[in-house]
């Protein structure tokens, strides 16, 4: 928060976002806290950019980490908040940067090998936060093959802990106790875990395009609230239920009862990968739908009678229901 105010200005400095004339010739500024790129048409005008911003930032006691700033053609490419931009054959393409790649094999390795001699309901109940997590961070990237890759880096790491696990099995026996056909509505027969709990692919997130923020919309302006919770629902499709989601978005990510994030550490509109791993492990971290007029009172299954709370709270709420009820 500090950090958008003190920068709040940076584009308007160098005129960037807007239309200079008929062409859409300015430069664009992508700002997230205090990482930015600036894109502009030529190298002369990022040069001018660069001057124009170290004189803006001056006068704040801010100035740019020369050793992380680099001005560089399209051509070449960039890395970004783990994303990797580059220009192919005239095309501009996204995916997933090198290094965040390398970060996730060796998540997946060291989940792996911390859980060595685990149960496989430990096992899973650790990684498979993380992948969902990772691959729903990157969903609107160019990300099919990068998934399809990590799914065979898994599958590997999974395996070689199967084996050592039972060092004096076979293979046969070792596929016939880790992975089966456990996902209901899909025919892969490899997936790892139990009919209870299992290892998510990669491969199965959708790759779905991200939608712009309309004009200048900000998250400030009390008459955008709706359409901001609109956009955050939409960006947890696959985050719990459905159910939970809305309720998590009305209630800006907190617990009704204790006023303290349901998700510890993440806010209800996930930013980073580490953040959808949370939001991805809220059952084992524990969150529960809870009716505010009980059904047993004639309360409705309606969401406007649902809110979300910790389970812890949800037991404290029930057991001094008991206690005013036996007095």
């Amino acid at each position: 928060m500090l950090l958008n105010i003190a920068l709040h200005g940076m584009g308007d400095a160098i005129g960037a976002n807007t239309w200079k004339s008929r062409r859409n010739d300015s430069p664009a500024l992508i700002r997230y806290a205090d990482d930015f790129v600036v894109l502009c048409t030529s190298e002369r005008e990022a040069w001018d950019c660069k001057s124009t911003l170290a004189a803006w930032l001056a006068p704040r006691g801010l100035s740019f980490n020369e050793e992380k700033t680099k001005v560089c053609h399209l051509e070449e490419g960039f890395d970004f908040l783990g994303f990797n931009i580059r220009r192919y054959q005239g095309k501009p393409i996204i995916k997933p940067s090198d290094e965040a790649v390398r970060r996730a094999r060796k998540r997946i390795k060291e989940t792996v090998r911390i859980y060595q001699g685990s149960t496989v309901e430990n096992l899973v109940s650790a990684l498979d936060p993380f992948v969902r997590g990772w691959s729903t961070y990157y969903r609107h990237a160019v990300s099919s093959t990068t998934f399809q890759k990590l799914d065979t880096y898994t599958y590997e790491c999974l395996w070689r802990w199967a084996c050592k696990q039972h060092r004096t099995k076979s293979g046969r026996w070792i596929t016939q106790r880790y992975w089966g056909q456990y996902r209901p509505g899909r025919t892969a027969k490899w997936i790892f875990g139990n009919p209870e709990r299992h290892v998510s692919k990669f491969a199965w997130t959708k790759i779905v395009r991200h939608t712009l923020v309309k004009g200048n919309a900000s998250r400030d302006d009390p008459e955008l609230t709706e359409y901001w919770l609109k956009r955050a629902r939409k960006r947890l499709p696959q985050v719990e239920t459905k159910k939970i989601v809305t309720l998590a978005a009305r209630q800006k990510g907190l617990c009704t009862k204790c006023g303290t994030d349901l998700i510890e550490g993440a806010g209800y509109d996930p930013e980073d990968v580490s953040d959808w791993a949370r939001w991805f492990s809220a059952n084992s971290r524990g969150i529960n739908v809870h009716h505010t007029v009980y059904r047993s009172q004639g309360g409705s299954d309606r969401l406007s009678n649902l809110e979300v709370i910790h389970t812890s709270c949800h037991r404290l709420h029930h057991a001094e229901d008991r206690k005013r009820t036996s007095r």
